[in-house]
């Protein structure tokens, strides 16, 4: 009996402690769910490592960018439960192992996760080669802060940026510093922070705020700010940002509102304004992104409504993380991104607007980029200049740049091709390279994106030219000598013919004709008379004033008659028409002439007898069909 109770209070002692290892556990999972990363991963060091532990500890670690106790704990977890791991594990994994510049292992995990073949090595080489600028970064000395980022332009001279440096606010779990506050500063031309100032408590509240973007005039701030509450119905319990709005009104900061299309449901963060202060990019995790963080943009309508939020699309995003939008003079988009091949980490991409969306994006290098998270760039294009944040060193810091031509990119011209007026892009047009002596050097179709790329050689001048059937030619002519440039970048914008000249005008069908005065011939005659002569010399000056223009010359006849008679007496019309144009100074080669008969009537009168004269009139005729 005492055995049976000594056995049974074992059970129960057994019992009791697993149940309190599991509602440890829960406990610990609930802080790992809402991001307290560096706590949770000290009491998960205490746990038995099972599968969970392990994918939560190491995730605490990655995240809290202690990388090499991420690998360890990574190797561990796939050492003992590799085939039932979760493929975004790999993901994971080998972001830490570029972290550490261990590209081999991390490329290993990689091919295992895009099931194909990875070379980062090769990348790097290549992007280094390709990359439009060097940058030499300094970093911005701010001795009272741990942590600082997202830094802005904010007037002529001033700067806005995100600081963990007030002790007074309570210390963040996901990594024990205090939470985030606005300031403004100035930098001195030894990269110095001064007059550093936070800015008012309508803005800086106790929770989170960061990424300010500041308008021209100064009277309007886009901004994030972390919701004080979580959201209940969250599957992770997590605390969402909301981008707010704030206005100056007699030098006070004011009238601050969430933007309408935040939510307590998902994020939006890092608001940038275009030049004209017209559209508001930001990031978000929205329903409808492909992943995590997506780039999107809104009009900022007249009446300071918003329009419906617009994903950039595939291009942009991918299913990871695409953060910290910025927008240049230029319209240019840069952003950091983890999902876009990189060093490790956040990098930072550009990526040109052609036609009011973007071209695939480039990763800016290893003068700008490391293993690390690199984001929240900045440029005034006209000078070169501007700013980047990383956490490189361990903790978030700010880099001043200045940047240059890259020296190893090779020679180059790229463009797309499009129509002058519609901005559409004109897939299947012909883009032909010269040298100086008007030497063809290479050619291309371009496809359906329109672009076109040659490379090319320094201290030489070349010309480009597009062309494409019923359009104007278009040459653009540029040197790579020492006064000119390594990179060109050409857009060719073709005017069609229908649009440059009333004359010509394109039919439904997409022929492309020179609309000209009805040309007569005397009857079963073939002679060009005096009055049809005056006609055909409106052609002859359109086709000297474009040299590059082709045409049909086509004759028919009405259904009056034999078929065989007609369709000799076409084809001799025809002929005589093309002979009278060369006789004006147009090349042969630059005619073509047909003869159809009766067999493409412009009505009904197919045959003898049904039709008056004047209906049988319409279909004797001469058309002027452009080729080229």
């Amino acid at each position: 009996m005492k055995k049976f109770i000594y056995i049974l209070a074992g059970l129960l002692l057994v019992s009791g402690t697993a149940m309190a290892q599991n509602k440890n556990l829960k406990r610990v999972n609930k802080m790992f769910e809402m991001r307290a990363y560096k706590d949770a991963a000290e009491i998960y060091e205490t746990k038995e490592r099972n599968q969970e532990v392990l994918q939560n500890l190491a995730d605490c670690y990655y995240y809290n960018s202690s990388l090499q106790k991420a690998i360890k704990t990574y190797r561990e977890l796939f050492v003992e439960y590799g085939d039932s791991i979760d493929i975004e594990y790999h993901f994971k994994f080998a972001q830490a192992l570029k972290g550490v510049k261990d590209y081999k292992e991390a490329d290993k995990h990689l091919r295992r996760y895009y099931n194909k073949p990875v070379n980062t090595l090769a990348f790097i080489e290549e992007t280094d080669k390709t990359t439009p600028h060097t940058f030499k970064l300094k970093q911005i000395e701010n001795k009272n802060s741990s942590s600082d980022f997202g830094l802005s332009f904010y007037g002529d001279d001033k700067v806005a940026f995100a600081s963990a440096r007030n002790s007074e606010n309570p210390a963040y779990a996901w990594n024990n510093l205090p939470y985030l506050d606005l300031y403004s500063a100035t930098i001195n031309s030894q990269n110095i922070l001064e007059d550093i100032q936070p800015f008012s408590e309508a803005i800086n509240t106790s929770s989170h705020e960061s990424n300010a973007v500041i308008s021209k005039d100064g009277k309007t701030m886009y901004f994030n700010r972390t919701n004080t509450a979580r959201k209940k119905t969250d599957e992770e319990r997590i605390a969402h940002i909301k981008i707010y709005k704030a206005e100056l009104v007699d030098g006070q900061w004011t009238n601050v509102t969430p933007l309408p299309f935040t939510s307590n449901a998902y994020s939006t963060e890092h608001p940038a304004l275009s030049k004209d202060e017209k559209t508001l990019y930001f990031a978000s995790d929205m329903p409808g992104s492909y992943g995590s963080f997506d780039i999107y943009r809104v009009t900022i309508n007249d009446d300071g409504t918003y329009s419906e939020p617009e994903n950039l699309g595939e291009t942009i995003n991918t299913k990871h993380r695409e953060q910290f939008p910025f927008i240049s003079e230029y319209n240019v988009l840069y952003f950091s991104s983890i999902g876009h091949q990189g060093f490790g980490g956040l990098d930072v991409f550009r990526s040109n607007m052609v036609n009011n969306t973007f071209d695939k994006p480039v990763n800016l290098g290893s003068s700008i980029n490391s293993n690390l998270d690199d984001f929240a760039y900045v440029v005034r294009e006209k000078t070169n200049k501007g700013y980047v944040s990383s956490n490189r060193t361990g903790y978030d810091r700010l880099y001043g740049f200045a940047r240059e031509q890259n020296p190893l990119t090779m020679y180059q011209v790229e463009g797309i091709v499009e129509d002058l007026n519609s901005k559409e892009l004109l897939a299947g047009s012909l883009v032909t390279l010269f040298d100086e002596s008007d030497t063809v050097i290479q050619d291309t179709i371009v496809g359906d994106d329109a672009y076109y790329i040659f490379k090319i050689e320094p201290n030489k001048k070349y010309k480009v030219r597009g062309t494409r059937k019923a359009y104007i030619p278009q040459d653009v002519e540029f040197s790579t000598d020492s006064k000119g440039k390594v990179q060109h970048n050409i857009y060719l914008s073709l005017q069609s013919f229908a649009d440059a000249e009333e004359r010509v005008e394109e039919k439904d069908d997409g022929i492309v004709q020179v609309e000209l005065d009805k040309i007569y011939f005397d009857f079963d005659e073939a002679i060009i008379r005096e009055d049809a002569a005056v006609t055909l010399n409106v052609l002859v000056d359109l086709m000297k004033k474009y040299p590059s223009m082709e045409v049909e010359v086509s004759a028919h006849t009405d259904a009056r008659g034999p078929d065989e008679y007609n369709l000799n007496l076409s084809k001799k019309r025809a002929a005589s028409t093309l002979e009278y144009l060369v006789s004006q100074g147009i090349e042969r080669n630059r005619l073509k002439s047909i003869g159809y008969g009766e067999m493409q009537p412009l009505n009904q009168c197919v045959k003898e007898g049904i039709c008056d004269d004047r209906e049988y009139d319409i279909n004797r005729r001469c058309e002027f069909t452009i080729l080229n």
